[in-house]
C-alpha cells in the first residue's frame, strides 16, 4: 500500500473512530490484545452520518463509497477552509521554523473554522488534564482509554492525561448528483 493510500486510509479511519464509538471500542479491545489483529469488518458499524446513499438496496460499491464519503467530505472542508491537505503534503524539512509556524497558524485557523462550523464536540471527561480522576465500574472503554499498569477491577484512580473528545453532532453538506467524494479539492486553472 503506497504512502498516499495509507495516509488517506488513516485519515478516514481517524474520523470513523472519532464518530463511531462501537468501532473505537472494538479497536481499543483489539489493541489491548496485541496478538490478535483487529477485525474491522466483523460487526456492523453505526456511523454518525446524514448520507442518503445508505438506503436499503444499495449496491456494495455504493455502500463502500458511502463509508468513506463523510470522512472525505470533512477532509475536503479542511482543505477548502485551511489548505490542510496542501500543508500535510508539503515537505517542510527545508523551511525554517518561522515559516512553518506562520503556515501552521493559517492552516489551524481555517481547519478550526471548518471543524466548528460542521461538528459539535464535547469532552469525554470534564476534569482538568493532570488532575486525579476515578474511573468507575461500567465505564465506557470507547470514551476512556486506560494506560500504564492496568491491573485488577474498577474503580481505577489515575491521572487524566487527555480529556478526550466526543462528537455530539456532525452537519456535513448533502451530496449533490454525481459528486465524486474522492476529489478533495479540484485542480484550479486560471485562464
Amino acid at each position: 500500500m503506497s504512502f498516499g493510500s495509507r495516509l488517506l486510509f488513516a485519515w478516514g479511519l481517524f474520523f470513523r473512530v472519532l464518530f463511531d464509538g462501537q468501532l473505537a471500542a472494538r479497536l481499543n479491545r483489539a489493541e489491548s490484545r496485541a496478538s490478535d489483529p483487529p477485525q474491522l469488518d466483523s460487526a456492523p458499524d453505526a456511523e454518525v452520518s446524514s448520507e442518503p446513499e445508505k438506503a436499503a438496496g444499495a449496491s456494495p460499491e455504493e455502500l463502500r463509497e458511502a463509508e468513506h464519503s463523510g470522512a472525505l467530505r470533512l477532509l475536503a472542508m479542511f482543505q477548502r477552509e485551511g489548505r490542510l491537505v496542501d500543508f500535510l503534503r508539503q515537505d517542510v524539512a527545508a523551511f525554517d521554523d518561522a515559516d512553518i509556524g506562520a503556515a501552521a497558524r493559517v492552516v489551524h485557523s481555517g481547519a478550526r473554522k471548518a471543524l466548528s462550523d460542521h461538528c459539535e464536540l464535547e469532552r469525554c471527561r470534564s476534569e482538568d488534564e493532570g488532575s486525579t480522576v476515578t474511573v468507575a465500574e461500567g465505564y465506557d472503554p470507547a470514551a476512556v482509554k486506560l494506560t500504564g499498569e492496568v491491573t485488577g477491577k474498577p474503580p481505577f484512580k489515575g491521572v487524566l492525561r487527555h480529556g478526550g473528545w466526543r462528537a455530539t453532532s456532525i452537519k456535513l453538506p448533502e451530496v449533490v448528483g454525481a459528486h465524486d467524494a474522492q476529489v478533495i479539492a479540484p485542480a484550479e486553472v486560471e485562464l
